[in-house]
């Protein structure tokens, strides 16, 4: 029986179409344990397809579905025999197997849809690369998980023990199987019971969010850090966007970034921050399409008081002037860090779910862009969204075979046709850049220009 979607998953669907693929992805790549070769990967990998007798994960399981009885409503319907052959593919690179060719495999991959009649994900295990390691490229619709969630299940898939060899295969249950029980059916008069719950629970916390909000609105007004964004720039990737995917990474001692946030007073997401604005000043300037007025990004951040530290982090988006009008990457770390700063001082007075719901104040231009289009004639409220995911500092291994580096790849919509995302495993951070082939055309040099910004980074606080 189909289970009920939320809101925000079902949004996901509906706003998907050829030229917006709604999916979620990550590019890891591995070292082959000594002694193997690319034959033993594969034999590994056909022995967890053999074993895994068409189960996955639940969360795997999913399939996206609406029919007469759901209303016409998106639900979830679960799929007992999987076609694990379909799902789990194998590629390989053209020589000479390098860095390009393995980006330019994984843009193609991420602008394709995923099949809505099954299960909404892919893995593809990727060989050919020349220095004898291998890659896994998977994605999966928003609709099922975050980038965040997303990146969790990658790296849990993987074991700190680099002996281990009995891990399951990343679409498979921890644990003992689960059972084939009768799924929870489809209530309207349930959803409407839990609605009103909710709404009977936050009743108080509305009456709270309008004092929130005045006050946020002068923030925005005075150009200070918040959830909100009355207006930004316009730029080249500002705009509608095709179902073409450019996708970019690099990685860099997560060291380098911790000294420079140490001596700088500030924080590794603040120069994250900072070496992505130097990046998109040095492109700009390239297109000849700096703005005179600073770019702002939408940032996810983790929020935490002592108020609710029983109920663990908080999560919610701020709006970072990026200070690309300044020419002194010093000053544009500074006005970040300020940026930063005052916006999670607006968040010190709310609750968690007045953070959660002037989040969604802050996002709901993306939600209607998704839907209704971009609207050229209007300026957007943010440019770009940069999220950073941290990750373990101790290295994962796959059945001995250690990982080197975990990409994640986003989802451009209509009006921010580019996106930069982090994360970082074994103290290495890496970067992953994706965007619309025609509204960011030279995406692949932005990795050098973060690399770049991060040596200016560097000189700039005496290191």
């Amino acid at each position: 029986m189909p289970l009920p979607m939320s809101p925000l998953d079902s949004m996901f669907l509906l706003g998907e179409s050829r030229e917006h693929p709604m999916h979620v992805g990550g590019v890891e790549i591995f070292q082959l344990p000594e002694g193997a070769d690319t034959y033993d990967m594969r034999a590994m990998l056909d022995r967890a397809l053999a074993d895994g007798d068409g189960i996955v994960t639940p969360r795997l399981a999913k399939r996206a579905h609406r029919s007469f009885s759901t209303l016409g409503q998106w639900s979830w319907e679960t799929v007992h025999d999987i076609d694990l052959g379909h799902h789990i593919r194998h590629d390989a690179l053209p020589a000479p197997g390098g860095e390009a060719e393995l980006m330019a495999l994984c843009s193609r991959l991420h602008g394709s849809l995923l099949d809505r009649s099954r299960p909404l994900w892919e893995m593809h295990l990727i060989e050919g690369l020349s220095d004898g390691r291998f890659a896994v490229y998977t994605k999966i619709h928003h609709a099922v998980a975050d980038g965040v969630t997303a990146m969790k299940m990658l790296r849990s898939a993987l074991s700190e023990n680099s002996e281990d060899r009995d891990v399951p295969a990343p679409w498979q249950p921890r644990g003992p199987r689960p059972q084939r029980t009768p799924s929870k059916a489809f209530s309207l008069s349930g959803l409407a019971g839990s609605t009103f719950r909710a709404a009977r629970d936050t009743v108080g916390e509305v009456a709270g969010l309008v004092p929130a909000l005045a006050g946020t609105v002068s923030r925005a007004f005075r150009d200070q850090g918040g959830p909100l964004a009355l207006s930004a720039p316009k730029t080249p990737f500002n705009v509608p966007i095709t179902g073409a995917r450019q996708f970019a990474a690099q990685s860099w001692p997560l060291e380098r970034l911790r000294l420079v946030a140490k001596l700088s007073d500030t924080t590794i997401n603040d120069v994250v921050l900072a070496m992505s604005s130097g990046a998109l000043r040095s492109y700009l300037e390239d297109q000849n399409a700096l703005p005179a007025e600073p770019l702002i990004a939408m940032v996810p951040v983790s929020l935490k008081s002592q108020r609710e530290a029983s109920n663990g982090n908080n999560i919610g988006v701020l709006m970072c002037n990026l200070g690309t009008h300044l020419p002194d990457p010093a000053d544009r770390l500074d006005t970040i860090r300020t940026s930063m700063r005052e916006g999670k001082e607006a968040y010190e007075t709310m609750s968690a779910t007045q953070i959660l719901a002037m989040s969604a104040l802050g996002a709901a231009p993306i939600g209607a862009s998704m839907l209704f289009g971009h609207n050229s004639r209007v300026r957007p409220p943010f440019n770009l969204i940069i999220s950073n995911v941290p990750g373990p500092s101790s290295p994962l291994y796959w059945n001995g075979a250690r990982l080197d580096a975990i990409y994640p790849l986003s989802v451009p919509v209509d009006g921010q046709g580019l996106n930069i995302t982090c994360t970082s495993n074994d103290d290495i951070i890496s970067f992953g850049v994706t965007g619309c082939r025609s509204a960011v055309p030279d995406l692949k040099s932005i990795p050098a220009r973060l690399g770049h910004e991060l040596r200016a980074l560097e000189r700039a606080v005496g290191i």
